[in-house]
Parts: structure tokens; sequence; C-alpha cells
């Protein structure tokens, strides 16, 4: 039983993966904010400040979840045989995907 196996980790994730998420993000800071200059004009402040607050807060984990498990999802396992592979190939990245393994 041979157990002397290399492993080369290679992310494939491009811009265009998280692009959505991004814009998506964006939105919900601006109806934020949006929602704080209405409440600021009606004469309540804490409340503007409160809500801007607590939107962010409350919007963040989900944006990190996002950009984690995509990020995960990219990330490319694939078996390395020194010996059949040179160096500077990499196969575990299909050909035209932008994403290049660093090294």
């Amino acid at each position: 039983m041979d157990n002397n196996r290399t492993y080369r980790l290679t992310c494939t994730l491009t811009f265009g993966d998280i692009y959505g998420q991004i814009i998506i993000w964006l939105i919900v800071i601006f109806l934020s904010l949006a929602a704080a200059l209405a409440l600021m004009g009606a004469g309540s402040p804490v409340y503007a400040l409160a809500t801007v607050g607590l939107i962010l807060v409350l919007s963040l984990p989900f944006l990190l979840f996002a950009f984690v498990t995509t990020l995960l999802n990219n990330v490319v396992v694939a078996q390395f045989d020194p010996e059949t592979q040179p160096a500077g190939q990499n196969a575990a990245v299909a050909p035209g995907n932008p994403a290049r393994m660093a090294g």
C-alpha cells in the first residue's frame, strides 16, 4: 500500500464568482443609507443610526458566509505526481480558466 501521495490545492475563484454577491451587498448598504436619511429627515437621528448599524451588523455575517462558501467551493484538490508532471504545469485548473496557481 503506497501512502506517499502528493496533493495540490488550486483556487479557481474568479471575480465573476463573487460579483453578484458584492452587487447585492452594495444594494443593501444603499437601502440602509436611504432608510437612515428618511429617518434623519423625520427628526429621529438615534433611530437612523440604529437602523444603519443594525442592517450592517445583520448583513455582514451573511456576506462573509457567502464569500467563504464560494471560496471553498472553488478550491480544487488534485493528486500530483512530481515525476510525470513538470513543476510549471498545473493540471488541476481547466484550460481557459483565468485563475492561476501561485508559485
